[in-house]
């Protein structure tokens, strides 16, 4: 760490300790609330020139909303899951458990699972917010911090943080692991990564994330050494729970990537489904949402090549190399890569570090012409679009 960031690093916890950081969330909260209520005003105002009368609270409960409720209510299966025909297909085992858990916990103190559902998702958005504008503080500046939240929750596929998916959770989980570990409090880093591992496969780049911390936390002597170790070894054991425990019910070691192959395509292909995506779409040009998601993924090449020339923190850059690797790597539907790119912080810090430099007007006006693009496309996805994210 160079003089002038220790420098920062002190400025900023004074600031802290006299409330400016609690000031500080409330803006990020507030933030994140304007931008909820401007995409659910979007969704009703689109939703209603559609030929499909649903509500808006329908349209946050569609797609991937219906297996975690079904893991939530119903439990797991015991095993695979086959068609009139035979053919397997994918089933509730696909998806982690963190979430349908805490959906499950709602209900048993009495609220009905759909609106336990979408009640998690909104608390973890506020848990993220605040996790999100702490990470960039701490990184950054406070400046940094609110952007990361303003961009983050603006993004394209930022739609799913309102809805009943694990996103919200995740993106919470993954930037509070990464606060505890930059702030060197283990324990709570150590339970933060195991949580973040057993909510999606991609838990699995954020724990390589956090082992690159303790790593540095111990190259820095660090006492003592057993702490950042404790902390590492738990979140890399979250995705292997969970798969071997799918493994054990369904009585095969490959159960989970079967059915997730069966289910949604989804498998490792070194990218070259990806590759022939853009390749084909950039040149027959099919529709302006095909399009918009190959520019998409090749816009968050860039960002992620821009922010590896910067430097960033090292554990965030295992995290998002990884994750972007999983999702350029796997056939599955094209039009859910912009939504699994979302949880990935690396592809965000060009913008975030520009905004944070510039004139506040020249910021705030960029981050709004960004967030009227972002969150109205997020809108059209679940009101006009037909397909699933």
């Amino acid at each position: 760490m160079t003089a002038i960031a220790e420098e920062e690093e002190t400025k900023e916890s004074a600031l802290w300790d006299k409330a400016g950081g609690w000031n500080g969330v409330l803006a990020a909260v507030g933030i994140l609330a304007l931008t909820r209520v401007g995409q659910l005003i979007m969704i009703a105002w689109l939703g209603g020139a559609t030929d499909q009368p649903r509500t808006v609270w329908e349209r946050l409960l569609v797609w991937d909303a219906g297996w975690f409720l079904r893991v939530a209510v119903d439990g797991y299966p015991e095993g695979y899951t086959y068609s009139d025909t035979g053919q397997l297909e994918g089933n509730e085992l696909a998806f982690f458990p963190v979430y349908p858990i805490l959906i499950r916990a709602g209900a048993a103190i009495g609220i009905e699972p759909r609106s336990a559902a979408l009640g998690v998702a909104w608390l973890a958005s506020i848990a993220a917010a605040i996790a999100l504008h702490l990470l960039g503080t701490s990184l950054y500046s406070k400046r940094a911090g609110w952007a990361l939240v303003a961009i983050c929750f603006t993004a394209p596929a930022s739609v799913v943080l309102s809805m009943a998916y694990s996103e919200s959770l995740f993106i919470a989980l993954v930037a509070g692991m990464f606060v505890a570990a930059h702030r060197r409090v283990w324990w709570a880093a150590g339970l933060l990564g195991l949580a973040t591992a057993l909510t999606r496969p991609t838990g699995a780049a954020a724990a390589l994330g956090l082992a690159v911390a303790a790593l540095l936390a111990l190259r820095d002597g660090d006492r003592p050494k057993w702490k950042p170790l404790a902390a590492a070894a738990a979140a890399l054991a979250g995705v292997p729970l969970y798969l071997g425990w799918v493994a054990y019910r369904v009585g095969e070691l490959d159960a989970w990537f079967k059915i997730q192959t069966a289910g949604w395509g989804t498998s490792f292909d070194y990218g070259e489904s990806t590759g022939k995506f853009l390749w084909t779409t950039l040149r027959e040009g099919d529709g302006w949402i095909p399009l918009s998601v190959a520019f998409i993924l090749l816009a968050a090449l860039v960002a992620a090549g821009v922010a590896l020339a910067g430097k960033p923190w090292p554990p965030l850059v295992v995290y998002g190399v990884v994750a972007m690797i999983l999702v350029y790597g796997q056939a599955g539907f094209y039009h859910s890569k912009p939504r699994l790119l979302l949880p990935v912080l690396l592809t965000l810090l060009p913008a975030v570090v520009a905004a944070a430099r510039a004139r506040p007007r020249v910021a705030v006006l960029s981050i709004a012409a960004w967030a009227l693009f972002g969150l109205y496309y997020g809108a059209y996805l679940v009101t006009v679009w037909p397909y699933t994210l």
